[in-house]
């Protein structure tokens, strides 16, 4: 009975270290005040001026607009790229694992740096250009992907793929009936991480980003530099609104995941 008191307290703790600053954010978003801490009265004055900044807007679609190019991409490759590890022979197979298990273990900044010069050095006319932009998301967020699908081929009946070679159907037809229908909660579940890490980079953005180009993460971290900001208000309803939509999200994931389950 006490271990049961301890675990719940230290759980209640621990989630309220985390989510106490979100919670604070997201209330005072609903205040029109420059200071946190400071309550001038219920308001949606600052969503009000949020969607009223057409720059902050922009910034807000190019950000959603790199997210999902990059993730359809690394859905494509890290589909691609999963099908093809777990077909190949073990000691090849154990091999590409490993190296597709490196960009996740490494270090951010790392990543970032190795492209920043690979992009310098190798390829001039891209170096920090929207296609380096998009290729280092691609590279950090594809790895995930290959581990997302992965579970879902080694679940997968793979008599099913034998069965529809035998009764006459191409190895391509097959793949696309068979196999990417069993896989295909892996490949949602792939992409929609791989969407939530091209929002919410910083570090590869920042190294491989043109000049002329913000994100959300490189907006709010130069406003934040700047103490007296004129934006900084603003992105507390921002962030809030995206803590929310995070919050939708899962709960929409975890209604499939339920319904899945009872099927």
């Amino acid at each position: 009975m006490v271990k049961k008191i301890i675990t719940r307290l230290f759980l209640t703790l621990t989630l309220l270290f985390v989510y106490t600053p979100i919670f604070v954010l997201v209330f005072f978003s609903f205040t029109d005040t420059t200071i946190i801490g400071q309550w001038n009265g219920f308001s949606f004055a600052l969503y009000g001026k949020l969607f009223s900044d057409a720059h902050i807007m922009g910034i807000v679609r190019d950000t959603i607009i790199l997210a999902l190019v990059a993730s359809l991409i690394s859905t494509v490759l890290g589909t691609a790229g999963a099908i093809g590890i777990f077909y190949s022979k073990k000691r090849a197979a154990a091999v590409m694992n490993t190296v597709n298990n490196i960009p996740v273990i490494n270090a951010e900044i790392v990543t970032a740096l190795s492209l920043a010069l690979t992009f310098a050095l190798v390829m001039t006319f891209m170096n920090k250009s929207l296609a380096s932009l998009l290729i280092g998301h691609v590279v950090i967020t594809a790895p995930f992907v290959i581990l997302s699908v992965m579970p879902k081929l080694k679940q997968m009946d793979h008599n099913i793929y034998e069965a529809a070679l035998d009764l006459g159907a191409t190895p391509t037809k097959a793949l696309f009936s068979v196999v990417i229908p069993e896989i295909l909660p892996g490949m949602l579940s792939g992409f929609m991480l791989s969407v939530t890490l091209s929002l919410d980079d910083y570090i590869v953005t920042a190294f491989t980003k043109p000049e002329t180009f913000d994100t959300i993460s490189t907006y709010v971290y130069n406003a934040v530099k700047v103490p007296v900001h004129s934006a900084l208000p603003g992105l507390r309803a921002l962030s809030a609104i995206i803590f929310a939509v995070i919050i939708l999200v899962v709960i929409l994931m975890n209604i499939y995941k339920k319904k899945e389950t009872k099927k």
